[in-house]
């Protein structure tokens, strides 16, 4: 991903190490909100409650067994070295250490069987949503490298294709469709469920729902080729009423062109390898292979979060894509400065 480099010194025994950490723009911009213990779904807080139910018995776990093999250590310091061993049976002492072993296996049992039933509770919690009618249904479809997203409609012509991004409105139950077109891909969005496999020919579905407003980023947790970790994902938990004018917008064709300009880079992305591959609503390009572009001015990012979306980024992704997420289908293209000028142009007014 792009982004900028924060330089940390570290000293240690005398010996200073330089380490360079690339903070992406997209995590910076999102202000880190991607953490399973910043629950915005009652899925979530579930997970959030067993996740630290766990940490705090196996915290304390690990800290007895410390304190026990420090308070071994300082007593077989005291013990003189030179002494002959007392080999002596002391039955009493025996009986002792018999019964600390047989209860610490017993609290153990217990501590196993507690969190197993805790476990399984908690599962069938998460998945008692399914019970409910859901009336917002979205497919995710994982792709090498990036997620396509459609909203169903009963009435098809209102379905609505998307890339990254998702948008949902707070206090409704969502059913996401999950299905994936080439290997195993694993949904995570952890402010608001666990995670989710897609695997080919093996459709599966999870129900969630934001208890409040704010954008979350998810990303594939399967790795799934060379540029995994650049499949990110963005969800926007937004008001009802924000919802449905962000749909209705979404449900319109292309904006027309302009001016002279954007009909000059509309005429190249027609008649060149763009429309190959991408859809735009409202003219000929009908592309399945890569995202449809019809509202891509709209988006924050690109490439899967790779970019965000600015005139340079745009310019940089659609002349080599490579440089920026090597191995994807983009391919490199070639245009004189006025033709990528007038292109560009054009992109930004799919708005």
């Amino acid at each position: 991903m792009q982004g900028e480099n924060k330089i940390i010194t570290i000293t240690v025994n005398s010996v200073r190490l330089t380490v360079v950490v690339v903070v992406t723009s997209a995590f910076a911009a999102c202000g880190g909100n991607q953490s399973a213990l910043n629950a915005a779904g009652i899925q979530s807080e579930r997970l959030d409650y067993l996740w630290w139910l766990f940490f705090i018995i196996c915290a304390v776990v690990y800290l007895i067994v410390i304190a026990v093999l420090i308070a071994a250590f300082v007593r077989t310091k005291k013990v003189n070295a030179d002494a002959e061993p007392d080999l002596t049976p002391q039955p009493e002492r025996e009986k002792r250490l018999s019964n600390i072993v047989k209860g610490a296996v017993a609290i153990t049992v217990i501590l196993l069987f507690v969190l197993m039933v805790v476990s399984f509770r908690t599962g069938r919690a998460i998945n008692s949503l399914s019970q409910r009618p859901a009336p917002v249904s979205i497919k995710v479809t994982g792709h090498q490298w990036w997620w396509e997203i459609e909203y169903r409609n009963d009435d098809p012509s209102k379905n609505v294709l998307t890339a990254n991004e998702i948008h949902i409105p707070v206090g409704q139950l969502i059913k996401l469709e999950l299905q994936s077109n080439d290997v195993i891909h694993s949904f995570w969005l952890p402010n608001l469920h666990g995670k989710r496999d897609l695997i080919p020919n093996y459709p599966t579905a999870f129900y969630f729902e934001a208890d409040k407003p704010g954008t979350y980023w998810g990303q594939c947790a399967e790795f799934c080729g060379y540029q995994h970790a650049k499949m990110r994902f963005r969800v926007t938990a937004e008001s009802p009423e924000d919802f449905e004018a962000w749909i209705t917008a979404q449900q319109q064709s292309s904006v027309q062109p302009s001016n002279d300009l954007q009909k000059r880079g509309e005429q190249i992305f027609l008649t060149t390898v763009c429309a190959q591959c991408h859809t735009i609503q409202g003219t000929p390009a009908g592309g399945k292979v890569g995202p449809n572009l019809t509202h891509i001015a709209s988006r924050p990012y690109i490439a899967a979060g790779s970019l965000q979306n600015t005139r340079d980024h745009l310019a940089a992704w659609v002349t080599d894509a490579q440089s920026i997420k090597p191995g994807t289908k983009m391919p490199m293209n070639t245009y004189s400065q006025e033709d990528l000028s007038a292109l560009i142009e054009y992109i930004e007014s799919l708005k």
